[in-house]
């Protein structure tokens, strides 16, 4: 079975530019009930902001939640996969990177995000990974 990344992606992520506040970031994230969020600089994919960037990197650290989302955001070797890649090889990247999430983009454009819990609901949707994973309020 040759699975894509299409197959169980989360689609339509949010974005956000990067000299956006946190604050601004975080009122998304809570609004839309997710923990990432697509960095873009005039447009174009740089980063993925998550709530686990803003514990540690804004609050842990002292900084003001005013703070531009470029003062946190790990823009260093971001790594990507499209719509068509197989499943197996977004796995691989996951565990080279150490990574819990991808962007997933189509010509330069965010189309969607797939995260280590859209993989549990998929490969196992009995594990407890799936389970949170797919209870309301974990997206």
């Amino acid at each position: 079975m040759n699975q894509k990344v299409a197959d169980v992606m989360t689609p339509d992520p949010v974005t956000i530019e990067r000299e956006q506040s946190v604050a601004e970031a975080a009122q998304l994230m809570a609004n839309d009930d997710i923990g990432d969020i697509i960095v873009l600089d005039n447009g174009t994919v740089t980063g993925i902001l998550t709530d686990r960037d803003i514990v540690i990197r804004l609050v842990a650290a002292g900084k003001d939640a005013g703070s531009k989302i470029s003062d946190i955001v790990s823009e260093s070797e971001l790594i990507t996969v499209s719509p068509d890649t197989a499943i197996e090889q977004a796995v691989g990247l996951m565990r080279q990177h150490s990574v819990r999430r991808l962007p997933v983009l189509r010509k330069g454009r965010a189309v969607g995000v797939i995260s280590l819990g859209d993989l549990a609901i998929e490969r196992d949707d009995t594990s407890a990974l799936a389970d949170i994973s797919a209870a309301l309020g974990n997206n």
